[in-house]
């Protein structure tokens, strides 16, 4: 990753509940395999599936700066559908 990933609290305690390795966030965002806006307009989302969670989709939410990535929350999410 070219800038530093931030973690916000709850960033950091979704990782940690829902077992998500910190790589697999770091190449969500780094080389997803899609990617979409977030509701909120500072926000995107970005989808990779995970082959080590039986290829499950991780959904990434993150907010980019010019000096920073904040990591808002990460989930698998069962709803996600390629476009």
């Amino acid at each position: 990753m070219a800038k530093p990933l931030r973690m916000t609290v709850h960033g950091d305690t979704a990782l940690r509940e829902r077992g998500i390795k910190l790589r697999w966030v770091e190449t969500a965002i780094s080389q997803p395999d899609w990617t979409t806006l977030d509701p909120r307009p500072d926000r995107m989302r970005a989808f990779k599936t995970i082959p080590e969670r039986d290829g499950r989709i991780l959904r990434v939410v993150y907010a980019e700066t010019v000096t920073e990535i904040r990591l808002i929350t990460a989930f698998f999410d069962r709803n996600a559908k390629k476009p």
